[in-house]
């Protein structure tokens, strides 16, 4: 697969694809895309000018028009693609990567988002095949789209209203918009790593690694804030600490997102799908349904997330590792919707957000643990066969096993682009939870004994 992966285009610039690559990537995309029309943004990273200028080359000599939006967030392109009608649209950036990485996120018209199996296969193919430039190149144009994104996040900026929080944007793209944003809100913000930087200087920009969030814990809690919020590289995914100084896992706040569009939003929502994917909480699951939801299980990543989203009609959906979508965002995740909608939802409820999640939280969850294995396949296979036969056991198969049991259940499922396996356990007590995954690991070992814990 190389730099083609299953949601986008990346690796290590200059290593692991280079210019020409852009280049032929950006002459092959028009024809993939079916467009004389595609928008182009970038992050701050120090190759991202370079990968645009082969780019935007490669889609003008296909004769195909491009419109670039410099620097902004990957949401931010989303909306614009979607918003403006264009017919494809293209963020540079390695997201969470480190700064020697950097790659391309790919959307069709409506920012329907292109992976592996959707269109990036057949890119890899045609990026091999000869180049015969148009008669006449397509023209090269710029769109300032400050404006427009603003007003599409207004309602949810006049909805926040007294609240403190400390937020981390990474040195990422988020910082592009966020002093924008804050002007507006009745909120007190402290901004900290609020300036775009291509190297990331401060901290590596993946919030989902809790190292990481160190530095928004200890201003969080010097503060004495209402919340901590980190996004990563590119804005897309979003973390929140509590007033504690703890890290609230992703999922849960799926559930509490739930208050918003249940019960503040001024709409009748019930019955309404709400996409979850399948690392995700059982906690979550009944509290969204107590709210008047409807659960809807779904394949990790972001092109199935937003997928099933559109096709349930969901008004919101969410995954383990920080992302959030949106009906009313083109069915598309933004990190700053979701920290908007959780000011929104503290500034109303008045109550500290350790007790809202206490709420939300009713079980014991390991959190994802990642086993370095050659014998993926044949560990899901033997885990699936012994287990599946326990009394009571439910089987879900959309990605990787899912087996649920009346008092814990466990998903197991592999990586398609590393030699990992995923694992992750939920149950009724912390002993429970401690047994379970104890007795995994060691049926794991068993069938491979090369197997490593990450």
């Amino acid at each position: 697969m190389g730099v083609f992966k299953s949601y986008d285009i990346r690796g290590i610039y200059d290593q692991e694809w280079d210019g020409d690559l852009a280049y032929r990537i950006g002459f092959f995309l028009p024809s993939l895309l079916e467009t004389d029309r595609i928008l182009v943004g970038r992050d701050a990273r120090a190759s991202s000018v370079e990968v645009f200028d082969a780019l935007s080359r490669g889609i003008r000599d296909a004769g195909c028009g491009v419109t670039d939006i410099g620097l902004c967030s990957t949401p931010s392109v989303y909306f614009a693609t979607a918003h403006y009608s264009f017919g494809g649209g293209v963020m540079i950036t390695a997201s969470h990567n480190p700064p020697q990485y950097n790659g391309l996120k790919i959307s069709r018209a409506q920012a329907i988002p292109v992976g592996y199996d959707t269109g990036l296969d057949r890119l890899e193919r045609m990026v091999d095949g000869p180049v015969s430039r148009a008669a006449t190149a397509g023209k090269l144009e710029t769109l300032d789209i400050r404006g427009a994104y603003l007003e599409h996040l207004a309602p949810y900026i006049k909805a926040v209203g007294s609240v403190k929080a400390v937020i981390d944007c990474s040195d990422g793209m988020a910082s592009v918009f966020i002093h924008d944003v804050i002007r507006d809100l009745q909120a007190q913000i402290v901004t900290m790593y609020d300036q775009p930087d291509g190297t990331f200087p401060h901290h590596p920009p993946n919030p989902l690694i809790e190292a990481n969030l160190a530095d928004v814990k200890r201003r969080t809690l010097a503060e004495k804030a209402d919340l901590g919020i980190c996004f990563d590289g590119d804005g897309d995914r979003v973390m929140f600490i509590d007033e504690e100084g703890r890290f609230v896992s992703p999922d849960l706040i799926i559930a509490l997102l739930g208050l918003y569009f249940f019960r503040q939003a001024g709409e009748d929502h019930r019955g309404e799908a709400v996409t979850y994917d399948v690392r995700t909480s059982r906690s979550v699951v009944e509290y969204v349904e107590a709210l008047g939801g409807k659960p809807v299980i779904c394949r990790v990543g972001h092109s199935h997330a937003k997928k099933l989203l559109r096709e349930t009609r969901g008004i919101y959906g969410g995954e383990l590792a920080g992302h959030y979508y949106f009906r009313d965002n083109y069915f598309c995740d933004s990190g700053m919707i979701a920290a908007l909608l959780v000011l929104a939802i503290l500034s109303r409820q008045q109550r500290p957000f350790s007790e809202l999640i206490g709420e939300i939280r009713k079980y014991h969850y390991s959190g994802e643990i990642n086993f370095k294995t050659d014998a993926k396949d044949r560990i899901i296979e033997a885990v699936l066969s012994e287990y599946r036969s326990r009394p009571g056991a439910r089987v879900t198969g959309i990605d990787g096993i899912r087996l649920d049991f009346s008092d814990w259940w466990f998903n197991l499922r592999k990586s398609n682009t590393e030699p990992y396996l995923r694992l992750v356990v939920e149950a009724d007590s912390d002993r429970a939870l401690s047994e379970r995954t104890a007795e995994l690991k060691s049926r794991f070992r068993e069938l491979d004994p090369a197997l490593e814990e990450e």
